[in-house]
């Protein structure tokens, strides 16, 4: 039972530390909007989102006024849309037209993000999801809301490097369909190793086969309350600190539990998890990296960093736990470069490398994540970043992904302005011997021996 007093315990960290409720994200299964009929299929999808999703903004407006907590973004996340659209669709455009009314719906119920836009290719691929694949530049370039996440392997059936492959041209057009915009699509983009069915954070969210009709997802976020608690012991030993960041989440938690709750109460729709990331914005005071630097090491980077990452996912995956009976997600630390202030500093002093960010991806609860490069990036060297991040996820049985943007006629040393929460980027450089004859093979990267536990 959670009551109120365990939120007035937190009013300081809500009012000077930038803790707030990251998302509430509404998953909504479309298997039972599948029909022969491309129009039919599309009439059912908007009807459903738009009939669930109606009240979702204003309830989560009225909590965050009646408890005075911070719920920055309302998301809907939907079943991997090539799923959807297997029987109905022909052709590319035909997916287009379902992401057309994907965007509809969510300007209608007024979310801020949609995603589900996706397919779960990791042992193959069907026709289905190699024509949503293909249709991803131009969904994403013609909406507004829309995410797109392709899961291209994981622990149990190895890399698809048919997929992976296939995935560096996607996000090669995808830059050059939205280059009047800095490349943007490809900020909405996601290619997964191991992804989760109920991550309630863009662009990797969609709504697992295994989910109720409809959940209630909440994603919490608190880097600038965990980055204070640190500041009050700047000389501890490790014992103590790790003490420090696993209370600190599990006070973060407990906020996140009870807006889940209200709103699955308010909602009528069952509670799913808490996913407890401290993922950064631009803001000053609300930075992964600033919580490294508080840890110890000079810039995030400097030898050291990737313990003080491992250090920081663990304590606050339990401190989640002690919290929440359902937590779930991602739940950790994210790294994204361009939300990040922090990250773009130690880009911009000369600490943290591209590999750097790879190796200490091993520990985070993700992966690459809005990391731009130069536009005239090669599709097969984004296909070996793609491969190695999988890699990562896939030996080590969690969660990788790689969110890259090379933005058209950009190179190193310009910049790049997102907005909002996405941030800005310096664009980094990127290793420019090839991988083509690699990423060329064609098949499948067999599951590590470890994955066979039946």
């Amino acid at each position: 039972m959670i009551n109120l007093q365990e939120v007035i315990e937190t009013n300081k960290m809500i009012e000077q530390e930038n803790l707030d409720v990251r998302t509430i994200t509404m998953g909504i299964s479309l298997l039972d909007c599948a029909d022969n009929d491309l129009k039919v299929t599309c009439d059912k999808i908007y009807k459903k989102i738009t009939t669930l999703a109606c009240d979702l903004v204003k309830t989560g407006e009225d909590i965050s006024k009646e408890f005075g907590i911070p719920i920055v973004n309302k998301r809907i996340s939907v079943t991997p849309i090539s799923l959807v659209g297997s029987a109905c669709c022909r052709t590319p455009g035909d997916y287009v037209q379902i992401a057309k009314t994907l965007d509809k719906a969510a300007k209608e119920v007024g979310v801020n993000f949609l995603g589900g836009y996706s397919a779960i290719v990791s042992k193959g691929m069907t026709k289905s999801d190699e024509l949503l694949i293909r249709s991803i530049p131009m969904a994403l370039a013609c909406t507004t809301f829309i995410c797109s996440s392709i899961n291209v392997g994981s622990t149990k059936t190895g890399i698809n490097m048919d997929a992976v492959r296939l995935m560096g041209d996607i996000i090669k057009q995808t830059a050059e369909e939205t280059k009047e915009v800095d490349s943007l699509g490809c900020a909405k983009l996601v290619v997964l190793c191991n992804a989760p069915d109920d991550n309630p954070f863009m662009a990797g969210a969609f709504h697992g086969v295994s989910e109720a009709d409809a959940i209630i997802n909440v994603g919490v976020s608190g880097p600038g309350v965990v980055k204070y608690a640190l500041e009050q012991i700047p000389d501890a030993n490790f014992e103590l600190l790790c003490e420090t960041i696993k209370r600190t989440a599990f006070k973060i938690t407990r906020v996140g539990q009870l807006v889940a709750q209200e709103a699955s109460r308010r909602l009528g729709i069952p509670f799913g998890i808490i996913d407890l990331s401290l993922a950064p914005t631009p803001a000053v005071g609300d930075s992964v990296a600033d919580i490294l630097k508080c840890i110890g090491v000079e810039h995030p980077g400097a030898p050291g960093t990737t313990a003080a990452l491992a250090l920081l996912n663990d304590q606050v995956k339990k401190g989640g736990v002690m919290a929440s009976s359902y937590v779930g997600g991602l739940s950790g630390a994210f790294i994204p470069v361009s939300e990040d202030q922090g990250m773009i500093d130690a880009v911009e002093a000369g600490a943290l490398t591209l590999e750097k960010l790879e190796s200490m991806t091993c520990v985070c609860s993700v992966g690459l994540d809005m990391i731009a490069i130069p536009g005239d990036t090669p599709a097969t060297t984004i296909a070996g970043i793609i491969a190695d991040e999988s890699a990562i996820g896939m030996v080590n049985q969690k969660t990788t992904a790689v969110r890259i943007i090379p933005v058209v006629g950009k190179t190193v040393g310009d910049t790049v302005e997102f907005g909002g929460l996405l941030g800005y980027a310096p664009i980094m450089p990127v290793n420019t011997f090839s991988s083509q004859r690699f990423v060329d093979r064609g098949g499948r990267i067999p599951a590590p021996i470890h994955s066979f536990k039946n």
